[in-house]
């Protein structure tokens, strides 16, 4: 029976609890197993709720879409009462700090049915895209455990993608969501700024970048789960339009011939898109017309001024160094003592200290050159009159791990690193814009390749409607990394 269930979706899991064929407690237990028999070797799940999950599945659960499904919860980007959130980091978990009580969406998966059965690892305040904490060691790719699931949220994607679960937790501030999607051949949808609050701890994270959802195998399980999630909180600085109707029905109404540009040219000159990876976006582009849409090469105007590019990844890094610094200090106050250099990892360090150096005025200009950039980076769907933008999730293969380390005398080196996996994510985050990454081909050796799709603000019906039909043209259900239950 674990097995069988680790072939199925979170809906088609949901559909066998509703008709009494399986039972929450038995979905749990079947859930824990497959997390004992692989976690061993890919060390995603860091913080077990076997317990307190087959309590949770033998009571009363809410009547949601998704009742008894086993969920993992990210260890980061939100909290779940009574259980630890170490955020990656050495200080946390020394001090074996527990979360008092639940983040909304927390909350909001709770209603939805899911039931939690474990936390994820996670880089250290999720600052570089590989999920090699040295609190926690590393998670391994299951297409290939000497590869990097990605980051932030490696631990969920790795935990999904192999079967241990249907559903993943997952944050993105910089490409969170969509990287760890497409290394481990999974759906990520990074919502609109506003669509899914992040309260009660913050009204905003990192100036508006950070949105949460989760990682899937299927568009209609994040369909799904964002249905059930979505919509602002009271204090919330941000809301998004609410939708015509539920993004589910989005998958079985064809949409109209859309307009879309597509594209391998990095915004980032120093960082281009590997052949590999430019093939898999050629394809979907060709699939794309051949669904009857209007599809031609093109990108923002932005995307090929390398000066606003530069001047975009300078002021990240003030801000940045801001925001690292005051997490930091709040931290601090969690546990009651402060942080210091032996509790993070030297590059944590590294960006605090520069972050304190930061004056405020140039913290503001950093804040409104990030969203300057958003609006002008925006105009391509606004005024270019394009609705959907194709491009590489990623530039580059699936990457080996321990390539974000730092260097003798060069904390930051894994950062600088860091550039060369997000210049097609990042910029959604200023824009606030819905991305969403598809596994839509793999390289030649079987690795994952997953295209990103971008819309306008607010219009996650388009991603959802255009993914559906691209999970028909081109599938993927059927891909399965060799570590799978």
């Amino acid at each position: 029976m674990s097995d069988d269930l680790a072939m199925l979706d979170a809906t088609a899991q949901a559909a066998l609890i509703r008709l009494g064929e399986l039972s929450p407690v038995e979905a749990v237990d079947a859930a824990i197993e497959r997390i004992e028999r692989l976690n061993p070797e890919l060390n995603a799940v860091i913080h077990e709720r076997f317990t307190q999950a087959r309590i949770e599945a033998a009571g009363p659960l809410p009547d949601g879409p998704f009742r008894g499904v086993p969920m993992v919860l990210k260890d980061l980007d939100g909290v779940s009462a009574g259980d630890p959130f170490h955020a990656g980091m050495q200080h946390l978990k020394d001090a074996g700090y527990l979360a008092d009580h639940d983040s909304w969406l927390t909350t909001r998966f709770r209603q939805m049915g899911a039931v939690f059965v474990g936390r994820t690892n996670t880089p250290e305040f999720g600052l570089l895209p590989s999920t090699e904490p040295a609190a926690y060691g590393p998670t391994h790719n299951p297409w290939d455990p000497t590869r990097s699931p990605a980051g932030s949220s490696g631990g969920s994607a790795a935990a999904v993608a192999s079967g241990m679960v249907a559903l993943g937790h997952a944050g993105d501030g910089g490409g969170s969501i969509r990287l760890p999607a497409s290394v481990c051949g999974l759906v990520g949808l990074k919502p609109t700024r506003g669509r899914c609050s992040i309260g009660p701890e913050a009204g905003e994270a990192w100036a508006g970048l950070v949105s949460r959802l989760v990682v899937t195998r299927s568009v209609r399980d994040t369909a799904g789960v964002l249905d059930a999630v979505w919509g602002s909180a009271p204090g919330d600085p941000y809301t998004a339009p609410p939708p015509l109707r539920p993004y589910l029905d989005e998958l079985t109404a064809s949409p109209r011939a859309l307009r879309i540009g597509w594209t391998n040219g990095s915004p980032d000159p120093t960082a281009p898109t590997h052949d590999d990876v430019a093939a898999v976006v050629r394809t979907a582009a060709e699939a794309l017309a051949g669904l009857g849409h209007r599809v031609d090469e093109a990108a923002p105007a932005s995307w090929a001024d390398p000066d606003a590019g530069v001047a975009f990844t300078t002021h990240f890094l003030n801000a940045m160094g801001v925001w690292v610094a005051a997490e930091a200090d709040h931290v601090g106050v969690l546990t009651g003592t402060a942080v210091t250099e032996a509790g993070v990892e030297p590059h944590t360090w590294a960006m605090a200290e520069f972050g304190r150096s930061v004056s405020g005025t140039t913290y503001f200009a950093a804040i409104e050159a990030i969203h300057a950039y958003g609006r002008r980076m925006a105009g391509f769907w606004a005024d270019d009159d394009y609705d959907l933008l194709v491009t590489p999730t990623i530039p580059e293969a699936p990457w080996t791990l321990g390539q974000f380390g730092p260097e003798e005398g060069n904390p930051l080196a894994g950062m600088f690193r860091a550039a060369a996996i997000v210049p097609f994510t990042a910029p959604f985050n200023a824009t606030g814009q819905p991305a969403i990454s598809l596994p839509l081909g793999e390289t030649p050796s079987g690795l994952p390749v997953g295209v990103q799709l971008v819309a306008a603000a607010g219009r996650e019906d388009l991603l959802l409607a255009v993914a559906a039909q691209l999970e028909e043209a081109l599938p993927w259900a059927d891909r399965r990394p060799g570590i799978h239950a």
